[in-house]
C-alpha cells in the first residue's frame, strides 16, 4: 500500500467524521444565540439546560406577558426576540390574533391537550399558571387576622391595605383570576365582587412577582400569587404559606411561542420541541414545580394540597378572546378606584 494511498484513506475518514459531528446537536448552531423574553421561574437553569444539550446560546430578558404584548403592539409587529417563553395564555392568544407569532406546531405537542394549545401552532402550553394566595404568617398574627381560605374573604373589611394583587394588563395570573372568578361568579357578582376587594388593595403591582415578593418580606399580609415551586418553596427562607382557596382555583396555560420574523428561527424550533419534550417538561418542572402540559407526567410533591376538581372550568379560549373587554372594565370600574 502506498504513502499516498494510505493518506487519501486516513483524510477520507477525518472527513467523513466531520461531516457526522456536522450533523449533531451540538452543531445545531456553533454560531447561534437564541434571544427570548421570559416570565418564568429558574429560567436561567432551564436555558442553561437547553444550552447543554444543544450548544445553543440563550440570551433572555424578564419581562410579564402583558408588558410583552404592549411592546410588541407598539413597535408594529418587529420582532423583540425569537422566543416568548412563559405568562398567561390571554396574551399569546392576544398576540397571534395580532399577526404577531409564528405557526409552529411541533412534533413533541402530539399528547398535549388541545385546550393547552393553539390548534394552528402559534402558541403552545408549558405548564398551568394557577392562581391562589400567598400569606405572611407573622403579619397575620401581628395583626390578629385569620388566614384567608376563599376569594370571598379578600373583600372582608379587616383586609384593609393588607392585600396585594398585580393588574390584569400586565400579570397574566392576575388576568386568570379575573376572567376565571367572572365565569364562575357571573358578570354582575363579579365585577362587584371586584370592586369590593380593591377597597382593601392600597395599589396594583405592576408585576405579577411583585405581591408575593412584598408579602414575603412582611410588606403586605395577603399577595395573590401564582401556585408555583417558586413561591412554594419560599416557606424554606421566609415566614409565608401558599393557600389553595377553597372556592375553586384560578387557572390559565402559562404559554411559548416564537414571534414572527424571528432571526434565529431553527433554534426557536428547537427550544419549543426541548421543552415540549418529555424529557425538558421534567427538567423544567424540577427546576419550578408546576402541573405540566404532558399529560403523563405526575403533579410535584410541591403540590401535595392540589386537587384537580379543585380548577374553575373554563373554556380558556372564551375567556381569552374577552381579553379587550375585560381589561377595559377593570379599568373603569375598579382600577379607577386607586
Amino acid at each position: 500500500m502506498s504513502i499516498l494511498f494510505r493518506y487519501n484513506k486516513v483524510m477520507g475518514c477525518i472527513a467523513i467524521i466531520l461531516a457526522l459531528l456536522g450533523t449533531s446537536s451540538s452543531a445545531y448552531s456553533a454560531a447561534q444565540t437564541l434571544s427570548v423574553v421570559a416570565a418564568y421561574g429558574d429560567k436561567e437553569a432551564i436555558f442553561a439546560e437547553f444550552t447543554k444539550k444543544t450548544g445553543i446560546e440563550v440570551q433572555f430578558v424578564d419581562m410579564s406577558s402583558g408588558e410583552v404584548l404592549a411592546r410588541s403592539e407598539a413597535e408594529g409587529g418587529r420582532p423583540m426576540a425569537d422566543l416568548w417563553f412563559g405568562g398567561g395564555a390571554d396574551s399569546f392568544i392576544a398576540a397571534a390574533d395580532k399577526g404577531l407569532l409564528y405557526s409552529y406546531v411541533s412534533p413533541e405537542a402530539a399528547t398535549i391537550p388541545l385546550q393547552y394549545r393553539d390548534p394552528k401552532g402559534y402558541w403552545t402550553g408549558i405548564s398551568l399558571v394557577m392562581a391562589g394566595f400567598l400569606v405572611n404568617t407573622e403579619v397575620l398574627a401581628e395583626k390578629n387576622i385569620a388566614k384567608p381560605e376563599k376569594w370571598a374573604d379578600l373583600a372582608k373589611p379587616e383586609y384593609k391595605d393588607e392585600v396585594l394583587i398585580a393588574n390584569p394588563a400586565i400579570s397574566g395570573t392576575t388576568y386568570a383570576v379575573v376572567a376565571c372568578l367572572l365565569e364562575q361568579m357571573g358578570e354582575v357578582k363579579g365585577w362587584t365582587y371586584f370592586e369590593n376587594v380593591a377597597k382593601n388593595v392600597p395599589f396594583f403591582a405592576k408585576r405579577g412577582g411583585e405581591p408575593p415578593k412584598k408579602v414575603a418580606i412582611g410588606e403586605m399580609a395577603v399577595g395573590v400569587a401564582p401556585l408555583s415551586g417558586e413561591f412554594i418553596n419560599m416557606k424554606a427562607k421566609f415566614p409565608v404559606e401558599t393557600i389553595f382557596p377553597k372556592d375553586g382555583i384560578p387557572w390559565l396555560p402559562a404559554g411559548m411561542a416564537i414571534f414572527k420574523n424571528a432571526k434565529n428561527l431553527e433554534a426557536a424550533k428547537a427550544f419549543v420541541d426541548w421543552a415540549l419534550s418529555l424529557e425538558g417538561q421534567k427538567f423544567i418542572q424540577k427546576r419550578d414545580p408546576r402541573i405540566m402540559v404532558r399529560p403523563e407526567i405526575d403533579p410535584p410533591k410541591e403540590m401535595a394540597g392540589f386537587v384537580p376538581s379543585d380548577l374553575i372550568p373554563v373554556n380558556i379560549f372564551a375567556i381569552c378572546a374577552n381579553r379587550k373587554q375585560i381589561l377595559d372594565t377593570w379599568a373603569q370600574r375598579v382600577d379607577v378606584k386607586k
